[in-house]
């Protein structure tokens, strides 16, 4: 029994990893008021990038990693410039950038299919649990972010500017700035969470390898009220569903596709209560609405 909750810990904080990476960079985004559904796209050109430098000739692992950071924050400046500078519809300069994104890897990623990848990050080993580097970083990353929002000044700073931008430009605050830099670090943890898939979880390349992560990343920070904290409990949820996906193939008489579908319906459920209450609760006073200085 323990072999099995162990065995059941470890590949749902696996599966998580991607989730929690991409819904701490979603949280960041929010909090300073930009909506962003193009974590999906921005996922996709992230693992597309770290496989390209992972398997060029003398590719460095950890150099991939910056790659995927930067390509995911590089789409990601798509949407600062199109929600923040051109005060363009948020959603569906986001849905636009989900389906460029995935398009442009899909495209891009045709001569690496099937191309082996000798290196793959390796997992560390702590007090018996194998566990990714990525899944540690992720872990601490949401106690970091935590904290940021909650106890520094330029944390609350961003929380102010999603939740009321007139007054903190008021108070001298660039909330075009804080807005822009909030986009494109949401972005690089993305693109993060793509490498990870690439150089980690699966080490290849495939077309359609986020399968659909992206999304489940953007309806998780409603599921978790914009918490960062609450995520890491969000991601290990999704994370043992997929588990479950695979654990009870063929041993159980509830059909696979049962599981394999759970975590959209649940994706489906928590936007369908969004929209029933109006964005209401824990979500930031100004999310979604573009800052024009001098309008109300």
């Amino acid at each position: 029994m323990d072999n099995v909750f162990v065995e059941a810990l470890v590949r749902a904080l696996a599966v998580g990893t991607p989730l929690l990476l991409a819904s701490l960079g979603a949280i960041l985004n929010e909090r300073g008021g930009v909506v962003n559904l193009g974590v999906e796209g921005m996922m996709a050109v992230g693992a597309l990038a770290a496989f390209a430098v992972a398997v060029a000739p003398g590719g460095n692992l950890w150099l991939a990693v910056l790659a995927a950071a930067a390509a995911g924050a590089l789409l990601a400046s798509l949407h600062a410039l199109a929600t923040v500078t051109l005060r363009a519809n948020q959603f569906v300069s986001g849905l636009a950038l989900a389906l460029l994104g995935t398009g442009a890897a899909g495209l891009l990623g045709k001569r690496y299919e099937g191309a082996p990848l000798f290196n793959k990050v390796p997992d560390w080993n702590l007090a018996g649990f194998v566990i990714s580097p990525f899944t540690v970083f992720a872990l601490l990353l949401a106690g970091a972010l935590a904290f940021y929002l909650n106890s520094t000044r330029s944390g609350l700073t961003l929380r102010s500017v999603g939740e009321n931008p007139a007054a903190a430009d008021v108070l001298g605050v660039n909330v075009g700035r804080v807005r822009t830099l909030a986009v494109l670090a949401g972005g690089a943890l993305a693109g993060v969470a793509g490498a990870f898939l690439a150089l980690s979880y699966r080490a290849s390349w495939a077309d359609n390898m986020t399968a659909g992560l992206g999304w489940i990343a953007v309806a998780l920070v409603i599921f978790v009220g914009w918490r960062p904290l609450r995520a890491i409990l969000g991601a290990l949820f999704f994370g043992v569903l997929y588990y479950l996906q695979f654990r009870l193939q063929g041993n159980s008489p509830i059909p696979t596709e049962v599981f394999s579908a759970m975590p959209f319906v649940l994706v489906l459920v928590v936007l369908a209560l969004a929209g029933l209450r109006g964005q209401q609760g824990d979500a930031p006073a100004g999310l979604g609405r573009a800052y024009v200085r001098g309008e109300r």
